[in-house]
């Protein structure tokens, strides 16, 4: 994919102009996080993109953004002599991405990582080592790592900051794996929930042609084409293939759900045991906890058609006024030939159309962003299942509760 279009696009915001008064041009306030984390899957990049635009909007400084850099294997081609990366705009849109914020916001708005060295040289540019800036908030809750940086990033007198992994950290992000995975995050969800990073933040340009090119996968032809469609059907995040070795994982470590997947008053929480005792135990679990998380995470077929079922059932009667359910369209790694064999499967259980991944037709632009797509087409869903130690869920759970669905609509394994 050339996404030359896009590039254009990023390389001619408005804002890249030193002409424009503060607190945008020559004297405005930016700060980039080039210990952002790269190389893993998109749905991890995205949870700290998000919060760390909303860190630098509460600081009043540009948030810079960054292209998505691949892990190699993850890309959809075979590349072993460069390292893939995608432009923001082809995965997101809104202000983090280099949109307006509301009319009313004086804030200034996001640059790309290639202006910044255009506003930014070096002279006028502050490093931070967040190896050693983060030592007061370590193991702090989210909300309280929020507003020791925030204090640190407004207060400094710096225009322009940029903040480094530093040495000796094996998670040198500003939000940390330690944080986003764990209930510390949780203080945070009132705040960003209302954030214009959250509520401002829109789907791609080139997500949602990929959607509306689909349709006809996902709804009958002769139905009407609006919104409104996606009423009467259920997404579900199936994860297969290697995910059984990261279910053991959690399973050894009795990790909880992910970062808005543990959001108090979602359906099926995790309640899980505690682990095996004592020092000689470290990263095993009991018999009864390994049964839950393998359930919990790698549900059998059978486990599967329940859960649908019962989710479905449960929507459908909790509301005279939600429509009936006849769409099932599945996220999926899972092989086609299980794959098939599921679909078949849940014609039987009554479902008039089930789509998958595989389904799609996306051309090679779109296929580098099928993750978006399907996390997408969840968004818009009046029902999702997700798996609760997935980030992929859980931004999909953040997207759905800023757009308004309700609590219920969400389900997990």
């Amino acid at each position: 994919p050339t996404y030359g279009n896009i590039n254009k696009t990023e390389r001619n915001l408005p804002q890249h102009n030193l002409d424009l008064p503060f607190p945008e041009g020559r004297t405005g306030r930016y700060v980039k996080f080039s210990n952002q984390i790269v190389g893993l899957g998109w749905n991890n990049v995205l949870n700290e993109v998000l919060l760390n635009s909303h860190l630098a909007w509460r600081a009043k400084r540009s948030y810079v953004f960054q292209p998505y850099e691949w892990r190699q294997w993850y890309f959809p081609w075979n590349v072993t002599t460069w390292t893939p990366h995608t432009p923001l705009n082809a995965l997101i849109a809104g202000p983090t991405a280099g949109g307006p914020w509301s009319a009313n916001d004086p804030s200034p708005r996001a640059i790309s990582e290639t202006w910044f060295d255009t506003a930014c040289p070096p002279e006028d540019t502050f490093t931070i080592e967040a190896v050693t800036a983060k030592n007061p908030v370590r193991e702090h809750n989210a909300d309280e790592v929020m507003e020791y940086w925030v204090k640190l990033l407004d207060e400094h007198p710096s225009r322009c900051i940029n903040v480094v992994s530093g040495q000796g950290d094996d998670f040198p992000q500003t939000f940390d794996l330690w944080t986003v995975s764990t209930p510390r995050i949780l203080p945070l969800w009132d705040e960003f929930r209302k954030s214009p990073v959250s509520r401002l933040l829109r789907t791609a340009p080139i997500v949602n042609a990929a959607i509306k090119n689909n349709e006809e996968v996902f709804f009958p032809p002769k139905s009407l084409s609006s919104f409104s469609r996606f009423n009467g059907m259920m997404g579900i995040h199936l994860r297969r293939g290697d995910y059984a070795s990261a279910c053991q994982d959690l399973a050894d470590w009795n990790s909880t759900f992910y970062m808005w997947n543990l959001l108090p008053g979602l359906p099926d929480p995790l309640n899980s045991g505690p682990p095996v005792q004592g020092e000689s135990a470290w990263g095993k679990n009991t018999v009864e906890n390994y049964a839950l998380y393998r359930r919990r995470c790698f549900p059998t077929e059978e486990e599967l058609v329940t859960k649908i079922m019962e989710s479905k059932l449960d929507w459908e009667t909790g509301s005279e006024e939600r429509e009936k359910l006849k769409t099932l369209y599945i996220m999926t790694n899972a092989k086609e030939e299980w794959l098939d064999a599921f679909r078949a499967r849940m014609i039987e259980e009554g479902w008039e159309t089930v789509a998958t991944t595989s389904d799609l037709w996306l051309d090679s632009d779109q296929l580098a962003v099928s993750m978006a797509v399907d996390m997408d087409i969840a968004r818009r869903a009046a029902l999702f299942v997700g798996n609760g130690w997935s980030s992929m869920s859980s931004n999909i759970v953040h997207r759905r509760l800023v757009d308004g669905h309700s609590y219920d609509s969400i389900r997990f394994w």
